[in-house]
């Protein structure tokens, strides 16, 4: 994802979000790029969605306490009900003095309907 615009999610993980290593936790790192998603999905879906797929998720390199997390996503492809989010997780650090891509996925929603069933996305 060559062309990063405003990023949809930043945030600072904590020193709860520490694993055994001393990095932030895989897990938290997968639910950020969910919540991420899920914004721009309902945007696109108008309403309700799910996330129903990661695929291709890649951890590049850690994620330290006191990195400022940035979520970028893009809509890389539609189907009738559901959409692949592209999202890219980049690590600012030492105050702004550098940047690090640290991982990026490929997450799958589907719109729902009042009964949390697969509807037909709104046109584009």
């Amino acid at each position: 994802m060559s062309e990063r615009k405003d990023p949809v999610l930043r945030v600072v993980p904590q020193h709860r979000d520490i694993n055994s290593n001393g990095h932030i936790f895989g897990g938290w790192v997968l639910s950020q790029m969910d919540i991420a998603g899920g914004i721009i999905a309902s945007n696109v879906c108008q309403g309700a969605c799910a996330t129903v797929a990661i695929e291709a998720m890649e951890f590049i390199a850690p994620i330290l306490v006191r990195d400022v997390i940035s979520i970028y996503g893009r809509v890389v492809k539609r189907g009738r009900t559901s959409l692949a989010i592209k999202l890219e997780v980049v690590a600012t650090r030492d105050r702004g003095a550098s940047e690090v891509k640290v991982t990026e996925g490929l997450f799958t929603f589907v719109a729902l309907d009042e009964n949390h069933r697969p509807r037909p996305l709104p046109p584009s």
